[in-house]
């Protein structure tokens, strides 16, 4: 623990401390709009008179446009350079988040949840960009994982935050917190030099054009596709824990803050981990060690069924521990099968990560059976698809 503190604080004494900074924020976009948001779905049901399905779709559409945005802001910060993309981003988020604050029904809550997503994902595309421009190797898989281990904090105090501004407020105050918060970023992208210094060329049809040639990139396609499926039980959680905590085993707000943060500890203990251990052993004995897991708790959460709290916390802790081990080592895997087109390259790897999150969340929301039970089958099933096709890659290899 000791040796992780020292090495921690040797990078946050390095020159690349503002960048660490504006890397985690920018990267705590997506879960600063959703974690903060989620004890407030049951009020929104009981306000509105909706079902957690209808309350669901301002956590699906959100991921669904933050997707397609993805696919826009990536090529477009290989064409005009990472520092305007990312300041536009920021400002429009932080409007969408007055939007939201404002929203008088679902429906034009959804419209304005678009709007936040349009900001959200300038900011999440660019963060594992920025990172393969000042990074390379070991340095930016650890680097990855300091992320890892500051973006925890996020879901960590964001559902807690969310339940105490209910107790003492509206559910707007949320919104209102989280365009506030939007402007340290926006601060640290005023202040951040242009890293690109190759820029792609031509009109619109040409940036567009940039992705046929990602495509064309067999290993990259096959790990990006596989390693997007590892999100499916993170994603289902998200959405189906306050109908677990709250409706199904009758914890108040603030409770489920906490057991919703102790899962959120386990991913980024999973991400410390993963620093700690990188240059030690093999990262794709780490990645194979952390798939193996959570194939065995997702089967564990299957049988136990959570009935009670303590029974749906443990298995999705180590769950979401294997994801924290795993994401920094599988984003690394992946950016490194790319030397050109990074923006396009990072925004489709985070755009299929988003579209599988929006499925899991929808997916959990359906009536199709005990919800802890389809968490165990999505924790299996995104477990067994990348650890297939990472031994059938390496094989061909």
């Amino acid at each position: 623990m000791q040796a992780d503190l020292e090495c921690f604080t040797h990078t946050i004494q390095g020159f690349f401390v503002p960048n660490l900074i504006l890397l985690s924020l920018l990267a705590a976009f997506p879960p600063l709009s959703t974690d903060m948001y989620l004890p407030a779905i049951p009020t929104l049901q009981t306000t509105w008179g909706i079902s957690l399905a209808q309350a669901n779709l301002s956590l699906v559409i959100f991921f669904v446009a933050f997707s397609v945005c993805l696919l826009i802001h990536g090529p477009l910060s290989d064409r005009f350079g990472r520092r305007p993309v990312l300041m536009a981003g920021i400002i429009t988020f932080i409007v969408g988040s007055g939007l939201c604050a404002m929203a008088d029904s679902i429906t034009i809550l959804i419209l304005a949840r678009v709007v936040q997503a349009a900001g959200a994902a300038g900011a999440s595309a660019l963060a594992l960009a920025l990172t393969k421009d000042l990074y390379d190797g070991v340095q930016r898989q650890k680097m990855l994982g300091y992320i890892g281990v500051i973006m925890a904090f996020c879901p960590m105090l964001a559902p807690t935050l969310g339940g105490l501004l209910l107790k003492v407020g509206s559910w707007r105050m949320i919104f209102v917190l989280q365009g506030v918060l939007a402007l340290a970023a926006l601060y640290g992208t005023i202040r951040l030099k242009e890293p690109l210094e190759e820029f792609t060329s031509g009109g619109l049809l040409s940036v567009a054009g940039r992705y046929l040639t990602v495509l064309k990139n067999r290993n990259y396609i096959i790990y990006a596709m596989a390693f997007a499926v590892v999100v499916l039980p993170h994603f289902a959680f998200i959405g189906g824990s306050p109908a677990i905590y709250i409706t199904g085993l009758g914890l108040s707000e603030q409770t489920y803050g906490i057991y919703f943060g102790l899962n959120a500890l386990g991913f980024m203990l999973g991400s410390l981990t993963c620093t700690r251990l990188s240059g030690v052993y093999k990262p794709v004995h780490m990645l194979i060690g952390a798939l193996i897991t959570m194939l065995l708790a997702g089967s564990v959460l299957m049988y136990l069924g959570g009935e009670t709290p303590l029974s749906v916390m443990i298995p999705m802790f180590f769950i979401t521990y294997a994801v924290g081990v795993s994401r920094p080592i599988s984003n690394n895997l992946i950016l490194d099968q790319v030397e050109t087109d990074i923006g396009a390259a990072s925004a489709l790897m985070t755009f299929l990560i988003f579209m599988v999150g929006a499925f899991s969340m929808e997916i959990i929301a359906l009536d199709l059976g005990k919800k802890i039970y389809v968490l165990g089958v999505l924790a299996f099933i995104g477990a067994l698809i990348p650890l297939v096709s990472l031994l059938g890659v390496r094989k061909k290899a």
